[in-house]
């Protein structure tokens, strides 16, 4: 296991939970470019811009970049291809703040994939996490005959690959530049969606205020400043400490989506999050926060 520096954690954190907001709010972007710009070109245009950006800002870098660098980003690059494609495509059939939580479930399955490449076996708080996950999915996108819609679906695809692309990214990290990588991966997200927008979707006759507003949003703050952020932090904190930081997007998310967008939760829905929510809680934490207050009661007692 790698050795953190707690100074050098705290600063991970906190640059993570800003990560979270702009990611939040990258659902109401999202939204409000599909109205005018379809599914995969909306990710060929955020990722290839946010490559660009970085690329000049980090020039000197990408001169360095060798083939352990470009391995890694095709591979991260591809599971981020998929979480975002799935992820944009499903919210054609959802909600911007249903999808919000539905995408978080990605920090319950990081301890089951990171099982698979570390041999590490998940904790019973994982097993139960997973319970109360599977749990909270049911309420919030079951629907009559037990049958969950497409953008659900595919939501849920989207939380599996987001899953691991961090596992990946922390396998990575380890031996390669965490901004070169992210460059990198970046590229790879854009060649691929530029060239399934090509082939699957015809070329947007238009584009509206909003909609280039959007597409900005999402390449400069959710894409570029999110993952190089993301990236770096990663290398000074543990993979599942930063997904629970990250999960707390699903919460921003839905804030600005019932804010902005006038979107409106049911009782039920509500119940779901709270147990999705929950999951994530006891997946990170442990609950060692509560073991920790009842320690500080028993030895003030015995003071």
């Amino acid at each position: 296991m790698k050795q953190i520096d707690k100074k050098k954690s705290i600063i991970a954190d906190i640059s993570l939970f800003l990560v979270a907001v702009m990611w939040g709010g990258g659902f109401v972007a999202t939204k409000g470019a599909l109205d005018s710009i379809s599914p995969f070109y909306i990710t060929a245009a955020r990722f290839i811009i946010a490559t660009f950006l970085l690329s000049i800002i980090f020039f000197k870098k990408v001169r360095n970049i060798d083939k352990k660098h470009i391995k890694g980003g095709f591979v991260v690059g591809v599971f981020l291809f998929g979480g975002f494609a799935t992820q944009t495509i499903g919210l054609q059939y959802t909600t911007a703040g249903k999808q919000s939580f539905l995408t978080a479930t990605y920090v319950v399955l990081v301890p089951f994939l990171y099982w698979i490449v570390s041999k590490k076996r998940p904790d019973v708080y994982s097993t139960i996490a997973a319970f109360l996950n599977l749990i909270g999915i049911g309420m919030l996108s079951l629907e009559s005959g037990l049958s969950i819609g497409l953008g659900d679906s595919l939501t849920l695809l989207c939380a599996v690959l987001f899953a691991a692309q961090i596992v990946a990214i922390e396998f990575y990290t380890h031996d390669l530049d965490p901004i070169i990588l992210t460059i990198v991966q970046l590229g790879v997200c854009g060649i691929l969606s530029a060239m399934c927008a090509i082939i699957f979707e015809s070329v947007p006759k238009g584009f509206t205020t909003d909609g280039i507003m959007s597409i900005l949003y999402l390449a400069i703050f959710s894409t570029m400043l999110g993952l190089i952020v993301q990236n770096v932090a990663q290398k000074y904190t543990y993979a599942t400490h930063a997904a629970i930081i990250l999960s707390l997007e699903s919460l921003f998310g839905s804030l600005l989506a019932v804010i902005i967008l006038g979107e409106a939760f049911t009782i039920k829905m509500v119940w779901g999050c709270a147990f999705i929510l929950i999951a994530v809680i006891t997946a990170e934490t442990k609950w060692g926060f509560l073991k920790t207050k009842n320690q500080n009661e028993i030895v003030k007692e015995e003071n």
